[in-house]
């Protein structure tokens, strides 16, 4: 895995060199002993360690960025029923 990127509080945070079930399960095992900081990277490039501050409801989205992206079908159909995607 490439990395994982992050979504908290609106702004955009990744994690390398983990893998994606550890981490939920990390941040799930915080969550559930009370507030919990999770140590994520800030920015592209260079590390710049941020710390967010996690508890129950907070909105966070973890998604895992694969090593190469598959390329998509081009009969692919949007779940909205939007046109094929043609990448």
């Amino acid at each position: 895995m490439k990395r994982i990127d992050i979504y908290y509080g609106g702004d955009h945070y990744s994690i390398g060199g983990r893998r994606f079930e550890d981490l939920r399960d990390e941040i799930e095992a915080g969550i559930s002993a009370g507030p919990y900081w999770l140590e994520v990277n800030d920015g592209e490039g260079e590390m710049r360690v941020a710390h967010l501050l996690l508890m129950p409801g907070v909105p966070l989205a973890i998604i895992p960025i694969p090593d190469e992206l598959p390329a998509p079908s081009p009969d692919a159909i949007w779940s909205s029923g939007g046109p094929p995607f043609v990448g």
